[in-house]
């Protein structure tokens, strides 16, 4: 496994009230969550990423008001006719 790592003030942490564990837990799941809107990466490879469940990760999606189906209305269309 590898690791990343950022370095950050200690003053950003209070500012955003959260402990250094928590903002590292924060950033990976953002990073995924944004990954997965922008069609990036897939549900399954996004939870992994945000170290999570599938599940937990549909909650996420949820909470965050990022729509857990990547399909268009045009590409569900073509799917129902059969294009």
């Amino acid at each position: 496994m590898a690791t990343i790592s950022f370095e950050f003030d200690a003053s950003t942490f209070g500012a955003l009230r959260l402990a250094p564990n928590e903002f590292a837990r924060e950033m990976r799941i953002a990073a995924a969550v944004q990954w997965y809107a922008q069609g990036v990466v897939s549900q399954g490879k996004a939870a992994e990423l945000a170290a999570l469940t599938r599940a937990e990760f549909l909650e996420e999606l949820y909470r965050r008001k990022v729509p857990a189906c990547q399909v268009t209305g045009e590409e569900l269309a073509d799917e129902i006719h059969g294009a």
